[in-house]
């Protein structure tokens, strides 16, 4: 991997693309992220870099924190995430990646933690079937038989039932960048992008061409 970046999500909008053709996008606010350190085979026993993003208030950093970024000498960040690049000896600290790393047509993989829906039912959750409606049926949106009686006794691993609903890590791969402005240092992806508006997406370059 050569190319990643962290971003925080702004929103979805849709561009027209040179051909005339509607296309929906999601904003990215990409970087810029500042490299805090740089690890080698020698020191580490693999080569990556360290990023940081979105600057901190000194009195929400914690003292392990804080010296790890006055060694550096850059400004104290929000979120610190490490990038295992094939040519991370090119980096220094304090170098910065910035939205340009990428360009229009690139493919990348996206990954955020997805939007928490709460306790939900196994209709909304599983994409279960209800029962009838009508005719005193009184079975409507249960989630069905949980399991048998003496022989086994139990419910099977595994079945669907009730429960938490999204707030999950989850990468969306083979996504297509669409339009770039380094100046403003956004990225705009064709469709959809895991999370709510402001969560923190990290960006790599796709694992996975489609064909």
């Amino acid at each position: 991997m050569k190319k990643a970046i962290l971003a925080t999500k702004v929103g979805m909008t849709q561009i027209f693309n040179e051909a005339g053709v509607l296309v929906p996008v999601t904003v990215l606010q990409a970087g810029p992220c500042v490299v805090t350190q740089v690890k080698t085979v020698e020191n580490d026993g693999y080569k990556a870099i360290q990023v940081g993003f979105v600057d901190k208030r000194e009195k929400l950093v914690n003292k392990p924190m804080k010296g790890h970024f006055d060694k550096a000498g850059v400004s104290y960040k929000r979120y610190v995430r490490e990038f295992r690049f094939d040519n991370a000896e090119e980096y220094s600290v304090k170098d910065e990646i910035k939205a340009d790393i990428f360009a229009a047509g690139d493919k990348i993989d996206a990954t955020a933690i997805s939007k928490g829906k709460g306790f939900q039912g196994a209709i909304k959750r599983l994409g279960q079937s209800r029962g009838p409606m009508t005719h005193g049926s009184k079975f409507h949106r249960h989630q069905g038989s949980n399991g048998s009686a003496t022989t086994p006794g139990r419910v099977f691993k595994g079945k669907g039932m009730p429960g938490r609903m999204g707030h999950v890590r989850v990468t969306v791969q083979n996504l297509e960048v669409v339009q770039v402005d380094a100046e403003n240092n956004l990225i705009l992806v064709k469709g959809a992008v895991p999370g709510p508006r402001k969560a923190l997406v990290t960006i790599k370059e796709t694992v996975k061409v489609s064909k």
